[in-house]
């Protein structure tokens, strides 16, 4: 399924199961705390923080997808294409950092 698509499902699920789009602020503070279960897992599960036995269940591909509804709520509430601010994010990448990593002594 590709960034557009998955866009235009988000969107029907939330018109016709969802009722509606919680407002732009609600989603904001709804994927701070998404981004905040992801954070929990990866620190625990590969950081230096020791694993919660109530955590070593938890799905990190759940909580990354719960991450990615949440954005893509947000960019349909705003206008946003994401398939095509993707695009334009990756070619300015390409621009501005065509030899900055390479280039960069703490990577060697």
């Amino acid at each position: 399924m590709t960034i557009r698509e998955s866009q235009e499902i988000v969107d029907h699920w939330i018109k016709t199961v969802g009722v509606r789009y919680f407002n732009e602020l609600t989603n904001m503070a709804i994927l701070t705390e998404e981004v905040g279960e992801m954070a929990r897992i990866m620190a625990r599960r590969y950081g230096e923080q020791s694993e919660k036995e109530s955590d070593k269940n938890r799905d990190l591909g759940d909580e990354m997808a719960d991450v990615l509804w949440v954005l893509i709520c947000l960019a349909n509430q705003t206008g946003v294409d994401l398939t095509d601010a993707f695009a334009k994010n990756l070619e300015k990448k390409n621009i501005r950092d065509k030899t900055r990593h390479l280039d960069n002594p703490k990577l060697q």
